[in-house]
């Protein structure tokens, strides 16, 4: 038997708020890790940052890290849906090809700077493509 409601802990593993990730207005590589159960050298490195892109205020609030972070949280709010959790979504985020690009990754494509193509191919499966 399903509850009606479902604990706090087990319910923010179904709904991904992206605000629940901005500190002083800005993404929070700590915050984001942590919810992730990674590193936020290992989150650069998956967004093709340098080791160093988080370790500064400075450098975290800059365009490039900031404009990676809120992309892949986009997509791995969209993708929660299906996998069921922040972690699942990052590890499909990490290592599913996606058919049409090549066998690259979202990730990948996030790196080159084509995160559209990422919601162009989740806009088709949403939409039963292949």
């Amino acid at each position: 038997m399903i509850p009606e409601t479902l604990p706090d802990y087990i319910t923010i593993w179904f709904d991904m708020n992206i605000q629940d990730y901005v500190e002083e207005g800005a993404f929070s590589p700590k915050l984001i890790s942590d919810a992730l159960f990674t590193t936020q050298a290992d989150i650069a490195k998956t967004l093709g940052l340098s080791r160093s892109a988080f370790s500064h205020a400075k450098r975290r609030r800059e365009g490039k890290a900031q404009t990676r972070l809120r992309e892949m949280l986009e997509i791995l709010s969209r993708v929660v849906q299906f996998t069921g959790s922040p972690l699942a979504s990052y590890a499909w985020f990490r290592s599913e090809s996606l058919i049409g690009y090549g066998g690259h990754t979202a990730s990948w494509l996030v790196r080159d700077g084509h995160a559209d193509y990422v919601h162009a191919y989740l806009d088709r499966q949403a939409g039963g493509g292949d």
